[in-house]
């Protein structure tokens, strides 16, 4: 039998084999949603969905071989994942003391069982930052592209209206950003301010904008051939920039502006629905509205098939979860690309509090895929015992949190148990450390100096430890036959840690003992480089509204319309370079 982690998981569960319900079904690329046009049958009766028979006779070689592979796959369940999978297994039962009668709900992946935990609602864009970035959002109807992945809500009863995904991702993401924290600067804390402090664009200029794209494996669609390393000034390609510092902001604009255009062509293709209205929060001054659609010879003077000054067709909150959201610059980011405000869980802003850059939670926080399996499987639960209102999940989970925030008299969610060294920040609230304002909702006094006198990243250690035994630069090594720079990805040179270095600071290194800039903090604050790195100081909680704190989200930065503008207006010239980089010239 070949299952996912998912399906096994509830096979061992509940002691039998359990089929893979159709989200992660659709998600193997061999399954015809039973929406898609060519799964209507000849007769015209509604389909449930099938294997593609094609694609698994290409996986297995031969029609013979394809039918096994048929075989091992076995059943999938359409029911939505409203049902129960079964009871737990007698194994568990008496090795363990379960009670017979516990049902198992269906198991999903981890990063919809994320999305799952924030609830998100029409109009909302979930960001999940880690190894793989990806960008979800409630779908309405089932129109599939190859410009993003559309696969069934996983929590939904098979007898309401179908709901979808829409989900866009990027393979390019926590790797590209470690590498070059590597490769400019000593921590997180740094990269952090040099995204700060460095101008949009990496230059107060309007036509002088620089432009970086990491693609270090290959990506989805239209990016599937395209490797290496691509740097941009003027519009020119360049082995490196001219200010070093400028590479962290330039990256991570770069990762954004990518999502920012294929969210406008999501938009495009109807399957999210209408555009949510211009007038919604923050409201442009009248004289900074967009007219009612640009003509298209205006548009084609952009290069794009969208207006990207128009801020309509934008999510009206974005829910980030991942270590990157932890980043206060990165968040601010966010929300000046996208326009929208930024929430961010409570658990995680607290979990911050003690381990900023790691996207596993700390002991005693919950991950946000646990928390989106406890809502499903009360919802399973709710609607094989006949309890609640018997609502869509979504709905279901809102009015539980609800029904708590009333009985509790508004008291924040817990956000951990029995987690160490973390003190509460309101004395009758238990669960949110470190004055992050998961509480509040917003921080009142001085925050904690846990993070400054307890933590310290494992990668600054090594880094002191080496200067403390004077290795520096010289203890590398030569180089070796790959370097990363003007747009080509080659190997690491013998570091035992496996650090990659750009072109220029080869040059740099191979011609004496000189300490290279790429791989020193960079004087930020004009009193020579530290010596110590300093420990990243997370986001913190914003005033936030009853509706997003009852559900357990906290927002942590606000859009600003004059940047949106700014970035809106270097769109078209990021969509230019990205096109020649697809098409290889240059």
């Amino acid at each position: 039998r070949v299952q996912l982690a998912s399906a096994f998981i509830a096979s061992l569960l509940a002691g039998k084999w359990t089929g893979m319900g159709e989200t992660e079904a659709c998600g193997t690329g061999t399954w015809v949603h039973a929406a898609n046009i060519n799964a209507a049958p000849a007769n015209g009766m509604p389909s449930q969905g099938y294997w593609d028979e094609g694609v698994l006779d290409i996986v297995g070689g031969s029609r013979e071989e394809g039918r096994r592979v048929r075989g091992w796959l076995g059943d999938v369940d359409v029911s939505g994942g409203a049902r129960k999978v079964g009871t737990v297994a007698r194994y568990l039962v008496e090795r363990y003391g379960f009670d017979s009668e516990t049902i198992v709900a269906p198991f999903t992946t981890d990063y919809l069982a994320s999305y799952l935990s924030v609830l998100p609602s029409a109009g909302d864009a979930v960001f999940s930052f880690g190894p793989m970035d990806a960008v979800l959002a409630p779908a309405q109807h089932y129109i599939p592209t190859r410009l993003y992945n559309l696969i069934p809500h996983p929590a939904q009863d098979a007898n309401e209206k179908r709901k979808y995904i829409a989900v866009l991702t990027s393979r390019n993401a926590d790797v590209p950003r470690a590498l070059v924290r590597d490769m400019y600067t000593k921590s997180w804390s740094a990269f952090d301010r040099l995204v700060a402090i460095v101008p949009p664009g990496g230059s107060i200029g309007l036509d002088d904008k620089l432009f970086s794209f990491w693609h270090l494996q290959p990506d989805t669609y239209p990016l599937a051939r395209v490797k290496g390393i691509y740097r941009f000034e003027t519009g020119v390609k360049v082995t490196e920039f001219r200010d070093l510092r400028a590479n962290p902001r330039c990256l991570l604009e770069s990762q954004l502006l990518s999502f920012r255009v294929k969210w406008a062509r999501l938009v495009t293709s109807g399957v999210l629905g209408a555009a949510r209205k211009a007038g919604i929060s923050p409201t442009p001054p009248p004289s900074l509205t967009p007219s009612q659609g640009r003509t298209s010879s205006v548009l084609s003077s952009f290069g794009l098939p969208f207006d990207p000054y128009d801020p309509a067709p934008l999510p009206t909150r974005v829910l980030a979860t991942g270590a990157a959201a932890n980043f206060p610059s990165v968040a601010n980011l966010v929300g000046d690309v996208f326009n929208a405000p930024v929430y961010v869980p409570v658990t995680q802003i607290d979990s911050a509090q003690v381990v900023p850059h790691r996207n596993a939670p700390a002991h005693g926080f919950p991950s946000r895929a646990a928390l989106g399996g406890a809502y499903t499987a009360r919802w399973v639960w709710g609607r094989d015992a006949g309890v609640g209102a018997l609502g869509g999940f979504e709905d279901e989970a809102r009015r539980l949190l609800g029904k708590r925030w009333v009985a509790s008299g508004g008291a924040p969610l817990r956000t951990h148990v029995g987690a160490t060294g973390v003190p509460s920040s309101t004395g009758g609230a238990p669960g949110s450390g470190a004055n992050s304002g998961a509480s509040t909702p917003f921080p009142l006094g001085a925050r904690s100096a846990l993070g400054s006198t307890v933590f310290v990243e494992e990668d600054e250690d090594e880094e002191i430890e080496r200067e403390r035994r004077g290795l520096g630069l010289g203890g590398y090594g030569a180089l070796g036959p790959g370097v990363i720079g003007g747009g080509a990805f080659g190997g690491v040179y013998a570091d035992p840690r496996g650090r990659t270095q750009t072109g220029s600071t080869a040059e740099t290194i191979s011609s004496g003992p000189a300490p290279s800039s790429a791989f020193t903090t960079p004087d930020l604050g004009g009193f020579g480089t530290p010596t110590t790195p300093t420990p990243l100081t997370p986001v913190v909680a914003l005033a936030t509204g009853d509706a997003e704190a009852q559900l357990g989200l906290a927002k942590v930065a606000d859009s600003d319309f004059d940047s949106f503008m700014a970035y809106a207006s270097i769109v078209p010239e990021y969509a230019r370079l990205e096109t020649m980089v697809v098409k290889g010239i240059v």
